[in-house]
């Protein structure tokens, strides 16, 4: 039995914070701002799973008004969603996830986020798609005020 899910996220970039996606340091002047560390890619690949086994989102498991989550890693959340995937008699086939950002460039950055991915998830790094997007310099992606992500899992029964 397969199950599909997919994931959005959106976070607003901001002074002072380190951008961190998909569990890795991007060199920037800007981060996001959220009340963990705001790894987008890891916060849409987290609802992927969990909406897969209709578990509900990121919000219900690891809400933003809990201190326990204030700047926390985002990978530490992900293995726990991950937990609940493999708790339900679950693994990934494969994930396919899009980051929407019109700087920095994320070309440089995708080997190592996979290989990241790969660790956290027991996939091989074939596994898993990571695509980088502009958005042509519209809405606030493209104004540079923020970074989206979306991703999209499917999940097969042991």
């Amino acid at each position: 039995m397969y199950r599909i899910g997919q994931g959005f996220d959106i976070h607003k970039l901001v002074e002072g914070r380190n951008l961190i996606l998909g569990g890795i340091k991007i060199d920037y002047e800007k981060g996001l701002l959220g009340h963990s560390d705001a790894d987008a890619l890891l916060h849409s690949i987290i609802d992927s799973l969990l909406g897969a086994l209709a578990l509900g989102d990121i919000g219900t498991h690891f809400p933003d008004n809990d201190p326990q989550y204030k700047d926390i890693d985002s990978t530490i959340l992900l293995k726990k969603a991950y937990q609940l995937v493999k708790d339900k008699g679950y693994v990934i086939n494969n994930l396919d996830n899009t980051i929407f950002a019109q700087a920095p460039k994320m070309k440089p950055y995708i080997p190592a986020m996979q290989e990241n991915l790969a660790k956290i998830l027991e996939l091989d790094k074939s596994q898993i798609s990571i695509k980088a997007k502009t958005m042509e310099e519209q809405d606030s992606v493209g104004e540079k005020k923020a970074i989206s992500t979306q991703s999209i899992v499917l999940l097969r029964k042991i």
